[in-house]
């Protein structure tokens, strides 16, 4: 992976994360679209994610957790708002309950787009947040780190 370079606008609640991958558009794609390979990379190393629901279709809905060292869980939730294959996903997604029903609190908004440049895959994620409050709470609590940490599996899952 090359990092290109992370973001964050607090006047417009977005952060934006940048990366490269020597692979075509359409592999890069399959890391979002395969449930089974979004969990080799969807969070941090050393915790893991599990979908147990993933409906990759516009309105449909996807459920995980990440396996937290402590023994623990903590799980997520996205709804699908936009696939355009292999070009543009856009999610809404927060955190949810055991099981995964949402939480309460606000929901924010992410958005990977996928640009083929010469046989590599430029990948942007742009994260909205709905407030400056939950903004300033997912950023204390590591998004922008854990993110890029993510990131980095990638490479190993694209040579494999």
């Amino acid at each position: 992976m090359t990092f290109i370079e992370s973001t964050k606008d607090a006047d417009a609640l977005t952060l934006t994360i940048v990366t490269e991958y020597e692979a075509p558009r359409e592999r890069v794609w399959q890391l979002w679209s395969d449930p089974r390979q979004l969990e080799r990379w969807w969070g941090p190393p050393g915790y893991p994610s599990t979908f147990e629901v993933f409906e990759f279709e516009p309105g449909g809905r996807a459920t995980y957790y990440m396996a937290i060292p402590d023994g623990s869980k903590a799980w997520g939730w996205w709804r699908f708002i936009e696939i355009e294959p292999t070009s543009r996903i856009v999610v809404d997604d927060g955190f949810a309950e055991e099981g995964g029903a949402p939480a309460t609190g606000e929901a924010g908004r992410m958005t990977a787009t996928f640009d083929e440049r010469d046989g590599r895959t430029r990948m942007t994620i742009l994260s909205r947040f709905a407030s400056v409050e939950q903004m300033d709470e997912l950023l204390a609590m590591g998004q922008e780190e854990g993110m890029i940490q993510a990131l980095t599996q990638v490479d190993a899952i694209l040579a494999g």
